[in-house]
Parts: structure tokens; sequence; C-alpha cells
């Protein structure tokens, strides 16, 4: 099975762009099992997102342009960039303010813990290159031993640059527990026959699939265990079927 998202459903404004992958195949969940939404935000310098507070969400800051500077409320201050991604979990509460320094255009993850109440941590990781061009690098995963950025769901999250005259497959055998959602960060792609655009995404399960692109293509996938066990409860992360 696979299934291009309508984006017509997306939520946000001019500035933020919000998926919220649950609403294209259910009437009751707004998230994807473990994938609660994805924001794809892009920013001005000199904008401040004033302290807040975040429940039981894992939160993945994937930047690929500007620079963005994060306080929380533990007192601990710190540079989010291209080159410096950062993954805060928020367990019970926590809180955070983010200040623009240069323009920002990314994603910001929210997925579901494994359960509620973990211990807040945040935690950054410097890959060695910007861009992996034509192999999926793992980024986010429950394995410590795997990556540095360790979610608390049995999500996997990976990212490759495609470029012209190359083309891919998933990183790993589909099997019937395992979903994936494809992300179009930037450029175009086609899968199988069908075409993506950036902000675009699919749904993948059981299936086979072949990416390729004309140019290039930036690409970030979502593996989520339809078995194992997640919070729904999140306070973006979370089910927000009230929408």
């Amino acid at each position: 099975m696979v299934i291009k998202i309508d984006n017509s459903k997306k939520a946000g404004n001019s500035h933020i762009s919000i998926l919220y992958p649950g609403l294209y195949l259910s009437k009751t969940d707004t998230g994807y099992y473990s994938i609660g939404r994805i924001d794809q935000a892009n920013i001005g310098a000199g904008a401040v997102i004033k302290m807040h507070p975040h429940i039981n969400d894992d939160i993945l800051s994937y930047f690929r342009s500007g620079k963005v500077k994060h306080t929380d409320s533990e007192g601990f201050e710190e540079f989010i960039t291209p080159g410096r991604l950062m993954l805060m979990k928020a367990g019970k509460i926590f809180h955070h303010e983010e200040a623009i320094l240069e323009n920002v255009e990314g994603l910001q993850i929210f997925i579901r813990p494994g359960q509620k109440d973990n211990q807040p941590e945040v935690i950054f990781d410097e890959p060695k290159e910007i861009y992996s061009e034509n192999k999926w690098r793992l980024i986010a995963s429950p394995n410590r031993e795997k990556t540095k950025l360790q979610l608390s769901s049995d999500t996997h999250i990976y990212d490759m640059l495609l470029t012209s005259g190359h083309t891919t497959v998933l990183p790993e055998e589909p099997q019937s527990d395992v979903h994936y959602l494809l992300y179009v960060f930037q450029g175009e792609a086609t899968v199988n026959d069908i075409q993506l655009s950036k902000g675009e995404s699919l749904f993948v399960k059981d299936e086979n699939i072949s990416i390729a692109t004309k140019d290039r293509a930036e690409l970030v996938l979502f593996v989520t265990n339809t078995n194992a066990p997640y919070y729904d409860g999140g306070m973006y992360s979370g089910n927000q079927s009230g929408l």
C-alpha cells in the first residue's frame, strides 16, 4: 500500500505548515502510531518563541538553514544549526524558549514517547556532514548504540539528499508491523509512479518502493513499529482529535 497525503488538510500559518499524519487514514487519531506531528517552519531572524511548556513529547529540531538559540527551564542554553541537531524529551513537563538568530527553515518533529512522564532530557548531535548524499542516514532511534539522539518509542528517523541519476529504496525490508512515512523536505521526488513536491509525503505499508529525482530531493523517512507501545496524550504529539 502506498498512499499520497493530501496537503489541503494541513494546518498552520504563513510561517509554519503543520502535518497531522493520522488525519488521512483515521477519524479518531491525528497521529500515525508513534508519529504525532510534523511542522515545516520558515521563520525570519529576530523572532522569539517565548518560554512555553511541553508535556510528554519527544521533539526533534531538524533545521536545514539558520541558527536558533535554545533556552530552557533548567537554565540550559545552546544553539541549533544545520550541523547541530537537538532532541528534546519533555517527559512530565519541560519549558523552553527559541530565539531565531538567523533565518530558519527546517522541521520540528513531534514523536510520541513509549510511556508517559519520562525524565526530561535534551540531547544534541553533530553529524559529520550536513547532508547524507544518496545514502540513508539514521539520525534518531530508540537504540543508543545506533544513534546519539535516542527516542523513547520504537520509532526510527532517517534522512538523505537524493541527487539526479540516483535511485533508492527503503532502508529496511517491508514488514507487516512496520509502516513508513516519507516526507519531502525540499525538491521533488518520484516514488514508483507518484510525484511528490516540497512538503508532500506518503504512507508506505507492506510494499517495496523506488525513489528517484530529476534534480535533487531532501528526504526524511519515519519508520514506526505498529506493535510497539506509545503514549498518545502528549501536549503536541498526542491525539488532537478535537481539531
